[in-house]
């Protein structure tokens, strides 16, 4: 056998959210956090006319997405960096900053990729523990040594939904040393109504060691064509970029990402209607008695411990599949009102059963 490198063999393979049929046929999949809606007509339609023109490489620098992006978010352009998906930009800041001896400072739990990604870089992960399933910045502060490379903040974080707000956010990072990276992963920026959250990009301006990270996949319903982008000063930006694998965002990835933002109005109307249906989700929750964390994003989070899997075998039951992870919780996405409507019920005959 040829000479592999050992962590492969103690990696684990991230486990995409997957779907469940019930007896009668109904499905509802929650546990991706994935959009309920399609794409608009008129991405549809560049997606369409992209299409024709496949046999063709597609634009490595991204020129006109860049230049999109860039104008939407009122950012130079130089501020830009594409890939594909948030994911693997957060990939290449691992390549970016990772050395042997490196350290990475993250919450957890959060984003499942975050310890994948640490591991194949061959940096450290230090991981620091959720207080009242938040970022506990000043512990994460505390935990920055000489060896800290970047730090990630989940802002909403993966999968618990809370955020962090701006004066602790500030303090953090005026805290952190100028020559570590933090990286504010914002995938869900979109679904934030709570005034108290900064939104990163009003951070990074005097902020050297500040990039932020978003995608196409969440709110715009792109997530099937992979396509994310940083925003960060030109020299983060600039080193991002070179570590893109060449041609990584695909042509019909960059025409939609495109016309998406074109028809972003119309986008945000749907990003309302999901807003409005977390909330009715929750309240619902709360009514049968759960306990759940504020969210600001496209999800909720059920705090279960050893009942986890067994929750998720009995959502299972009405077709409903949630994203849960063992002896902690559930993280369940917001769907179409006839999807909520199944994980409401199910959610209340499970507490039903296993209560007074």
């Amino acid at each position: 056998m040829p000479r592999l490198r050992p962590i492969l063999d103690e990696l684990p393979v991230y486990r995409p959210g997957k779907a469940v049929v019930a007896a009668d046929g109904r499905s509802f999949k929650l546990s991706s956090n994935e959009s309920p809606y399609g794409p608009l007509p008129s991405v549809r339609e560049a997606i369409a006319a992209a299409a024709g023109e496949v046999h063709r490489y597609p634009d490595p620098a991204c020129v006109r997405l860049t230049e999109a992006v860039a104008r939407r978010l009122g950012v130079p352009q130089e501020h830009v960096a594409l890939g594909a998906g948030s994911v693997t930009i957060a990939q290449q800041l691992f390549e970016t900053v990772g050395e042997p001896g490196a350290e990475v400072v993250y919450a957890w739990r959060s984003f499942e990729a975050y310890p994948l990604l640490a591991d194949l870089s061959g940096v450290t992960s230090v991981r620091v523990p959720l207080a009242a399933e938040t970022h506990d910045l000043a512990a994460m502060a505390a935990a920055v040594t000489p060896r800290t490379r970047m730090v990630l903040v989940c802002n909403p974080n993966n999968p618990t939904g809370t955020v962090n707000h701006g004066a602790e956010l500030r303090g953090f990072l005026d805290a952190v040393p100028e020559d570590v990276l933090v990286v504010l992963d914002e995938a869900y920026r979109e679904y934030v109504r709570d005034p108290g959250v900064p939104d990163g990009l009003t951070l990074y301006a005097d902020r050297p060691n500040v990039a932020v990270l978003r995608t196409f996949s969440k709110a715009y319903g792109l997530a099937g064509l992979r396509v994310g982008y940083l925003v960060a000063q030109e020299p983060v930006a600039s080193a991002v970029r070179k570590t893109t694998v060449p041609f990584a965002v695909n042509s019909l990835a960059q025409a939609a990402a495109i016309a998406s933002l074109e028809a972003e109005g119309e986008l945000l109307e749907r990003v309302e209607a999901v807003v409005a249906e977390r909330a009715r989700v929750r309240e619902g929750l709360l009514g049968q008695g759960w306990e759940i964390p504020p969210t600001e994003a496209n999800f909720v989070w059920l705090r279960l411990g050893g009942r986890t899997l067994e929750f998720a075998e009995r959502c299972a039951v009405d077709g409903v599949a949630v994203r849960p992870f063992a002896g902690e919780g559930a993280r369940v996405s917001i769907g179409s009102p006839e999807a909520n409507d199944a994980f409401l019920s199910a959610a209340a005959d499970f507490r039903a059963a296993n209560t007074g």
